[in-house]
């Protein structure tokens, strides 16, 4: 009967020992792990308040599902605040050829709300959202939106492309150039994605995934509000950060519905 009196002090003493050592460690550290907590906390809000982690499948992109990220935020903040890209304030002078060949400049562009939205042919939501951007253009014309594409790809392939699908707004191509120009927004290599800036270069928001009309029109009234001078910059990130979340919920649970039938 000793010894498994034994054995069980010894898992006694054992457990002390590790309990011991983790308390320690914990009482150590805790300003570190707070602080870091408290980074990404505020990578969540303050920093990011256009919305909430940028969503998407790295690489060739298939997902529809997206998110928002603001202009200062990274746009991971599953990376610690060392290793993240922030988004930039405003557009930056990114120099890609259009279909022609000719240099442009993104910053050419600005004057106008503005849409830069990033895609490549082999992307099926980006092909997908090409209608919708192709509507918006036409529709938001008249009031000074402008619409940017710009293709991860070869001019071949989307000279291809558009043989079978009119897209009437301006496209600039380039694989090379053009993901020198994601890197340039911190965003990481996830198509498609979509910046909203006001007439002044000023970045309102980032969309992650497919862009839908809902979502479009709230962030082209909001960044129209900006532009005019009827809302300050943080307020309209804060609302659309909130907007974008409701109307994710809603197509979630319109989705879990559809499926349940």
């Amino acid at each position: 009967m000793r010894f498994p009196f034994r054995a069980l002090a010894i898992v006694l003493l054992v457990f002390c020992g590790v309990l011991a050592g983790f308390l320690a460690y914990r009482a150590t550290h805790r300003p570190t792990l707070v602080a870091l907590q408290s980074r990404l906390d505020r990578s969540m809000t303050d920093h990011a308040p256009a919305g909430s982690v940028a969503v998407g499948t790295p690489g060739p992109a298939n997902s529809t599902t997206g998110a928002a990220v603001a202009a200062g935020g990274p746009a991971n903040t599953a990376d610690t605040a060392e290793h993240a890209i922030p988004v930039p304030d405003a557009i930056p002078d990114v120099r890609i050829p259009d279909l022609a060949g000719k240099e442009r400049s993104l910053r050419d562009y600005l004057g106008h709300p503005l849409i830069i939205n990033f895609w490549a042919t082999w992307c099926p939501p980006c092909r997908r959202e090409m209608p919708l951007l192709q509507q918006l253009w036409t529709q938001y014309r008249p009031e000074g939106l402008q619409i940017v594409g710009v293709a991860l790809d070869s001019r071949s392939a989307v000279e291809q492309y558009l043989h079978r699908t009119a897209v009437k707004y301006p496209l600039l191509v380039g694989e090379a150039e053009g993901t020198a120009a994601v890197a340039r927004f911190g965003i990481e290599p996830v198509l498609p994605f979509s910046v909203f800036a006001d007439a002044q270069g000023r970045i309102v928001a980032v969309k992650i995934g497919e862009l839908h009309r809902a979502e479009a029109d709230y962030i082209i009234a909001a960044t129209r509000a900006v532009t005019a001078g009827r809302e300050t910059l943080p307020q309209a990130r804060a609302a659309i950060a909130a907007e974008l979340r409701e109307l994710a919920v809603k197509r979630a649970k319109a989705a879990a519905a559809s499926g349940a039938t």
